[in-house]
């Protein structure tokens, strides 16, 4: 328990997995002879601020998921991300307090990492890892460059995203009204007016998306230069 918060972390792997074009969730694809969902549990497992564990998972392979790991709640997902998440919010303790929520798909990211993200989330209210981007964004239309925002002011949002439970409740119930959707939980506490802090992540914590960046994690898992 962190402080005096029961803290719940939300595994959300019920993505389609479609640009991975394996045939099967990405997270049962193995990096170093364990699956990606497995990497990724384990560094909750090993954050000492971490109370339970709820994984959300596709419906067709949650007898699965549920075998991995049968000591945690594993629930399906919904039609979309804000969905997913929300049914596993739903399944949480009644005295949560604080939802740190991650992408299955992301099973490099450090333990330290969610300590800090949880610790800022504590403070500010909400928090989320990113780094800054590296590379000059342009804003196009039809082909056209019309804009190129200030580099300095851009990060490159990863997770875990961390909010107070009620507060994201009533963000979901609010984009629920307004028939919004949402693909970032940040920008679902943002479309309340709430604020979100960003605690600084870093470059290795990837989300696995397609083939290539099995290989990536591979590299970065065993050290090597990606």
């Amino acid at each position: 328990m962190y402080k005096d918060m029961r803290v719940s972390a939300i595994i959300a792997g019920a993505g389609a997995s479609v640009r991975m074009g394996a045939g099967i969730s990405k997270q049962l694809l193995k990096i170093g002879g364990k699956t990606v969902i497995e990497h990724t549990v384990q560094k909750f497992e090993e954050c000492g601020y971490i109370d339970e564990i709820i994984i959300v998972c596709p419906q067709k392979e949650k007898a699965v998921f549920e075998e991995m790991f049968p000591n945690y709640t594993v629930t399906e997902g919904g039609a979309t991300r804000q969905q997913s998440v929300y049914n596993g919010v739903c399944v949480t303790s009644a005295d949560c307090s604080l939802l740190v929520i991650h992408d299955g798909a992301r099973p490099l990211v450090s333990v330290k990492e969610i300590c800090s993200v949880i610790e800022d989330a504590e403070k500010y209210g909400a928090s989320t890892l990113a780094v800054p981007v590296k590379d000059t964004i342009k804003i196009v239309e039809d082909s056209t460059v019309i804009d190129t925002p200030p580099r300095e002011k851009l990060f490159a949002v990863q997770t875990p995203q961390v909010f107070f439970k009620d507060k994201y409740v009533q963000a979901y119930n609010t984009a629920l009204q307004n028939k919004q959707e949402f693909t970032d939980d940040c920008r679902l506490l943002e479309s309340i007016g709430e604020s979100v802090h960003i605690t600084l992540g870093s470059y290795v914590n990837i989300k696995i998306t397609t083939p290539e960046d099995i290989v990536i994690a591979e590299s970065l898992s065993s050290g090597k230069e990606s």
